[in-house]
C-alpha cells in the first residue's frame, strides 16, 4: 500500500450538501479499499477562475492508504460525483519525505 494525497473542492452551495458529498468522496475511499491517514478542512477560499460558474469552493485535503490499481477507481468514481468540483490525486515520494523528516529532525536539535 502506498500513500497519497487527494485533494478535493467541493461546491460550497450549503454547508449540508458539502458535507454529503465529502462523506461520498470518503465513501469512494472505503469502496476502493483505501484507508483515510487524516483529512483536514481548509476551508472557502475564492477560486482564480470559475468551475462550473462557482466563483468559490471547499478545499479538503486527504492523506490516504491505497493500492495502485484503486487510484483509477477512485479518479474515476470522483468525476461523476456530485458536488466535487475537482479534485487532484498525487502519490507521495518516501525518498523526499524521509528527507523532508531529517531535515526537520536536524533542524529540531540545533534549536
Amino acid at each position: 500500500m502506498n500513500e497519497y494525497e487527494l485533494t478535493v473542492l467541493v461546491e460550497p452551495d450549503s454547508e449540508d450538501a458539502a458535507k454529503e458529498a465529502l462523506a461520498s468522496v470518503e465513501k469512494v475511499i472505503a469502496g476502493a479499499k483505501g484507508k483515510v491517514v487524516s483529512d483536514d478542512d481548509w476551508g472557502k477560499k475564492r477560486l482564480e477562475y470559475k468551475i462550473k460558474n462557482q466563483t468559490h469552493a471547499i478545499y479538503h485535503f486527504y492523506v490516504l492508504k491505497l493500492d495502485g490499481a484503486a487510484v483509477g477507481k477512485i479518479d474515476q468514481a470522483l468525476n461523476i460525483t456530485d458536488g466535487v468540483l475537482r479534485h487532484l490525486i498525487v502519490k507521495v515520494d518516501a525518498k523526499k519525505k524521509a528527507l523532508i523528516a531529517a531535515v526537520e529532525s536536524k533542524k529540531a536539535k540545533e534549536e
